[in-house]
Order: structure tokens, then sequence, then C-alpha cells
């Protein structure tokens, strides 16, 4: 009788026992579960802040741009997309110590972002600091996780040519068009930094090969203009410039062409 006793009391006992565990533990997953939600929902009000911040910058609306992207920063504030449009925002201000703070704090949390090296490669190079910028857009068209290394290498390029290093700055518009031929901004950038040095023949064949081959745009169509003008050829600085109107009419490189035709 008394071991059934001892027995039952020790199965009630060990029964209560494990509910009141098993009620901690629920209780503990819900708490994680709503944390997670919590944690979720404000990373996803500060991408939508994000959002609408570029969008208001982008329309010159600086002050409701801030509004916005100092939201996103208390919505979450080690979201290093938040930091770089922060960044991106005082530049814009000419903010530069607040622009170089935001820039560096996104990449302390993304360290091996990509797109984090890049945005503040384009930053130092706009304000000349140019071994910095290229070593920096290197590493984001060197970096595997990078989907448009050809993007990098152009934009090394464009801040070599700031720099006046131009024979660096041809090395990587020719880097980006070995990895990808049809990136037509490597090939206008090329094109036009062998027009600046008189190099009308292979800037002329760039052009026409690529616009052979691939789709053209607005700028190499006016450059297009320009070096089959400077090379005396009459009617191939027509053709590129009537496919410029027709193809691409109300864009600035058509209003361009236009003043090209009559300066003043």
């Amino acid at each position: 009788m008394s071991k059934h006793i001892i027995l039952s009391f020790g199965a009630s006992r060990l029964a209560q026992f494990c509910g009141g565990v098993l009620a901690v533990l629920l209780l503990v997953a819900c708490t994680s579960s709503n944390a997670k939600r919590q944690t979720a929902k404000a990373h996803d009000a500060a991408a939508y802040n994000v959002q609408l911040g570029l969008a208001y910058m982008n329309q010159g609306e600086l002050e409701r741009a801030k509004d916005k992207l100092d939201r996103a920063l208390t919505q979450d504030p080690n979201s290093a997309d938040v930091h770089s449009a922060r960044a991106t925002l005082f530049a814009r201000l000419n903010q530069k110590d607040k622009a170089d703070e935001e820039f560096r704090a996104a990449l302390r949390l993304a360290p091996h972002d990509p797109r984090m090296v890049n945005n503040y490669a384009v930053y130092l190079c706009e304000n000349g600091r140019h071994d910095e910028g290229v070593k920096r857009f290197l590493e984001a068209a060197h970096n595997p996780l990078y989907p448009t290394p050809e993007a990098a290498y152009t934009n090394a390029g464009v801040c070599l040519r700031a720099a006046k290093r131009d024979d660096e700055a041809r090395v990587n518009f020719n880097r980006a068009l070995q990895l990808k031929p049809n990136f037509a901004e490597a090939e206008f950038q090329l094109a036009n930094l062998q027009f600046d040095h008189g190099e009308l023949a292979p800037a002329r064949a760039g052009i026409d090969g690529f616009i052979g081959t691939y789709n053209a745009t607005a700028d190499l169509l006016l450059l297009g203009v320009r070096v089959a003008r400077a090379q005396n050829d009459r009617l191939g600085a027509q053709r590129y410039a009537r496919k410029l109107q027709l193809d691409f009419p109300g864009t600035d490189q058509a209003r361009a062409l236009a003043q090209l035709d009559h300066p003043g």
C-alpha cells in the first residue's frame, strides 16, 4: 500500500513538474516567436522607408528624404542598407563627415556586401579620393557575390580618368567588356577615351561593332556623331544623328545633338 502511495505521489509530482517545464518552454517559444515577428516587421518597415527616402532624394526633396531615413534608422539601426542610404543623403547635403561615418557604419554591418563597397567607392571618387575609390571598386569586382563586376570595373575606369590616369582606365574598361561584351556603358567610356586621345578609327570601330551587335544607346549614338564629324564623314554622322532622333527623342543626348548643330 505504501509503495503504491509513494509511486502514485511520485507520478503526480512528476506530471506537475513536466507540465511546468512544458508551460515554460511554450512561453519561451511564444516570446521568441513574437520577438522574431516584431523584428521582421521593423526590418520591413525600415526597408520601405529606405525606398521612400531614396525616391524623395531622386526628386530633390531632401528634407522629406531625411525624415524617411531617420525613421528607418529608428526602426532598424543595424541595417547596412539604412546606413548606406543615409550616407548618400548626407553626401547630397555636402555633409561629408556624416556621409563618411554612415558609409563606414554600413561596411561594419555588412563588410562582405559588395553593394556597400561599391556605394562607398562612388562617394570616394566623387570627393577626389581616387586611390581609395579605385581600391574599393576593384574589391567589389573581385567579390564572387557581386552580380555585376563589369560595372565595378567600369566605375574604376571612370574614377581613374578623373584622376587623369587614362592608361589604367583603359585597362579597366577592357576588363569590363571582356566580362560582358554587351555592357554599353563600358563601350561608351572606352570609345570616349579613345576619342579624347584622337584615336578616331578604333573609337569608330568600337561604336559600330557594338551597335551592329547589341542595342544602341543614346550616349553611343551621340558620340558616334562626334567621331564621324571628326573624321569628316558627313553621311556617317547623319546616320547616327537620325537614329538618335528617332530612337531617343526628348533625351538630354538629343538636345545635345541639337546644340551641336546650332551652337549658342
